[in-house]
């Protein structure tokens, strides 16, 4: 398969993983402190960054190492929060 489409798909990929991310918090079907809402953050935000990359937008891989990273900060805090028996951000 071509490398530049493989590239892309997993772009849009991460692209619908952020948008999904968006829409189900926005409609109440995720709350924001929830493993799957930041997980999906997460994973789109892996997808972009590796598409921009190698495409070479650097300025929107910033943004999305930053998108990394704030999902992982979410994600750390909501486990350490579980195993103190906290459910809530």
């Amino acid at each position: 398969m071509d490398t530049n489409l493989v590239v892309n798909l997993i772009g849009w990929a991460g692209s619908a993983a952020v948008l999904a991310a968006y829409l189900f918090v926005s409609s109440h079907r995720l709350k924001s402190d929830s493993v799957a809402y930041q997980g999906l953050n997460l994973v789109g935000g892996v997808f972009l960054a590796a598409n921009t990359i190698y495409w070479g937008a650097y300025p929107s891989t910033f943004v999305n190492l930053v998108w990394i990273g704030i999902a992982l900060f979410a994600l750390v805090r909501i486990a350490r929060r579980r195993a103190q028996g906290v459910h809530a951000l």
